[in-house]
């Protein structure tokens, strides 16, 4: 069987005289573990995919509030909110699979899921984060059409007069309080909010990958348990392997030494027959 290698590692293939194996990112050998080997080549794909979403909505981020800012941009940011989200559920089960098929293996492996899982939960902390930075943003920045609009009929409503201009502040009220609040602002503040929805829920990952953790270490243990207990067996078997040489031991020295007093009885008697005889 192949060493695992360390995590983070590029996919490898190895030539031997007889077999032919692929090593994959985090270690696994597509031959001897092939299950482990496509969980951790999927995991690290969907790293991959959050901290290039974190990096979509950091360019989207530097572009609100400037020119550069429209909605298709912000609309893409709900798309990609949507599939990013999904990419790290789909993770967290994932990682749940894998350390299950990992228990009872040897220590590397462990350390190998550990590291994994300590790049995802610093990938979908950074991922969490940016997401709260991009929605208040939106809260705060205008897009430039509606800024555009605003300044237009600021322009247009020059007063000629003091009658003018009472007038033109009343229109102006009501068309902002019909039109303004009640139109632009409402659906602005729905995708906003649609934006919020869409933030990850980091906790619940967080809880859930440190679950993880516990059932790891309780694995762990009830692997040592059992370790030991079987030490004490052994250890309780060896000894009563001594005991039973040792009396085995005791009862062949004694017979031996029956056998020796036995013929030396005979041989007292032996030589008073014939003395006796003669």
């Amino acid at each position: 069987m192949n060493n695992p290698r360390l995590v983070g590692g590029p996919t490898q293939r190895s030539y031997g005289a007889t077999s032919d194996s692929t090593v994959s990112s985090v270690g696994f050998s597509s031959s001897s573990h092939p299950e482990l080997y496509a969980l951790g080549e999927n995991i690290t794909t969907n790293i991959y995919t959050i901290n290039s979403s974190l990096k979509q909505l950091d360019e989207t981020l530097k572009a609100l509030g400037t020119k550069r800012d429209n909605q298709g941009l912000r609309d893409k940011v709900h798309v990609t909110q949507l599939s990013t989200n999904q990419i790290i559920s789909q993770t967290t089960q994932e990682l749940h699979r894998l350390t299950a098929l990992i228990r009872g293996k040897d220590k590397q492996f462990k350390l190998q899921v550990e590291a994994l899982r300590d790049r995802f939960k610093e990938a979908v902390n950074s991922y969490s984060s940016k997401q709260k930075q991009v929605a208040d943003k939106m809260k705060f920045c205008l897009l430039p059409a509606e800024v555009a609009s605003q300044e237009d009929e600021a322009q247009d409503s020059q007063p000629q007069s003091e009658e003018q201009l009472r007038q033109l502040h009343q229109q102006r009220l009501m068309q902002q309080d019909l039109e303004f609040i009640h139109g632009l602002q409402i659906e602005r503040l729905q995708r906003v909010k649609q934006i919020e929805e869409d933030v990850l829920d980091v906790n619940e990952v967080m809880r859930e990958l440190a679950a993880m953790v516990v059932e790891q270490e309780q694995s762990v243990n009830l692997i040592e348990d059992s370790v030991e207990n079987t030490y004490q067996r052994v250890e309780g078997g060896r000894e009563s392997l001594e005991k039973a040489a040792a009396y085995q031991n005791k009862r062949r020295r004694r017979t031996l030494f029956l056998f020796i007093f036995a013929g030396g009885i005979f041989l007292v008697f032996a030589v008073l027959i014939y003395f006796t005889w003669r």
